[in-house]
């Protein structure tokens, strides 16, 4: 069995830093779990966070188009740092309506993949493991349909409980990590 320092790359010893990886993943479980508990709230902060990063994407286009204004291109990257900003202005107005609307893609995403994967798996028949990834396509359909069962109200917490959910699997992982390369 592999030592956790023969497997990592960067030469960092984490034997050392075991003691920070755990407090960190601890920080992520207990953060998630806060999370948990006020999806709403965070799908709210993370759809102001994503306008701040589209109006700030837009201006760093609109710096770059004055400073290469004899651009062949510098009508579309005009046009572009426009739809930036304009978007980023809109999410920022109406953050609810811009998860909404995102969470509903969101779940045309999952169906697609979910549907996908099903076809994988069926051309993957006479190989190994084929029934994970049909398993993995019937889950992906069935939460997307369940986000889209509940939209619009589902865009008020999806993207809140995925945050959440997500800080909290970082953080187990961590933890697992931490402990894994304890010596």
């Amino acid at each position: 069995m592999a030592k956790t320092k023969e497997i990592n790359p960067t030469g960092i010893d984490l034997n050392r830093n075991w003691g920070w990886i755990l407090g960190l993943g601890i920080l992520f479980v207990i953060l998630g779990c806060i999370g948990l508990g006020m999806v709403v709230g965070l799908t709210l902060v993370s759809m102001i966070f994503f306008a701040a990063l589209l109006i700030v994407a837009g201006i760093t286009h609109v710096v770059d188009v004055f400073k290469h204004r004899e651009w062949k291109g510098i009508i579309w990257q005009s046009l572009i740092a426009i739809l930036y900003i304009v978007a980023g202005c809109v999410v920022f107005y109406d953050p609810f309506l811009a998860s909404t609307l995102i969470t509903a893609a969101l779940a045309g995403v999952l169906i697609v993949i979910g549907l996908t994967r099903i076809l994988m798996a069926f051309s993957l028949k006479d190989s190994k493991g084929w029934l994970w990834l049909l398993l993995a396509g019937i889950t992906a359909i069935i939460l997307g349909m369940l986000i889209l069962m509940h939209w619009p109200i589902s865009g008020l917490w999806v993207i809140g409980l995925f945050i959440a959910i997500e800080m909290i699997v970082t953080g187990w992982t961590y933890i697992f990590i931490a402990f894994a390369s304890r010596t």
